[in-house]
């Protein structure tokens, strides 16, 4: 491989292998992810999907191989280098995970503060930025409760892309909406992919798998491999 396509590449797993509880969930993963990629990871439930996800993270040592993500080698990488990893990875999750007790806004100024943002004018910037990028620029003084499933999942979304990640991870994000606001969703997140972040979307919707197409990657049998649909 050369130079340049080298440098594409922002995520590179060689021989690696991945326990849960003392269990082998997944092994010998040798896989490649360029920026700005669309994934699909697919398999049935407790086929490794989640666990190689949040591998990626850190969540989940390496038991084996060797793991590079952006400028991190997760074999060897040191705890206070675990927090400034996290902060160039945007993550999407079910079950949404929104603060209850504030609106739209406060949760998303609550993640800019922890993350190291000061400057209220720039905080007030940046979310007006993500909520216009998903398309709730007018709900940023709605409660959580006062939203569909489709808006808390962009406010979620939206909270992905805050600190302007190279890399989102979406864990079945459209598991609990109904099928137009899923497809909506996906929609949402080929659009950020095509802008140069990278997706990596499990999934068991086969549905949007073919309307809005990407690389297929399916956990099967304790392995991850490309697949084409159908496969």
């Amino acid at each position: 491989m050369d130079e340049d396509k080298e440098k594409d590449i922002i995520v590179k797993y060689e021989g690696v292998d991945l326990d849960r509880d003392r269990n082998n969930i997944l092994s010998d993963i040798n896989v490649s992810i360029k920026g700005g990629e669309f994934i699909y990871l697919i398999g049935k439930v407790g086929s490794g999907k989640s666990t190689f996800l949040k591998s990626l993270y850190n969540e989940i040592p390496l038991e084996k191989g060797r793991g590079r993500i952006l400028d991190y080698a997760l074999e060897s990488i040191k705890k206070k280098d675990v927090a400034a990893l996290r902060r160039k990875i945007g993550i999407v999750f079910q079950d949404f995970q929104l603060l209850i007790d504030r609106t739209t806004a406060k949760n998303l100024e609550f993640v800019l503060r922890a993350t190291g943002w000061k400057n209220k004018d720039l905080i007030d910037i940046r979310i007006s930025e993500v909520l216009a990028q998903v398309g709730m620029q007018n709900k940023g003084y709605k409660m959580p409760h006062e939203l569909s499933g489709g808006e808390q999942q962009r406010i979620v979304i939206a909270r992905a892309l805050l600190n302007s990640p190279e890399i989102i991870l979406a864990d079945e994000p459209t598991g609990n909406l109904d099928p137009e606001t899923g497809n909506q969703i996906v929609k949402l997140l080929h659009d950020i992919s095509a802008n140069g972040t990278a997706v990596i979307m499990s999934t068991h919707n086969y549905a949007v798998v073919q309307k809005y197409p990407g690389r297929i990657i399916k956990c099967e049998d304790g392995y991850l491999r490309d697949v084409k649909l159908g496969n």
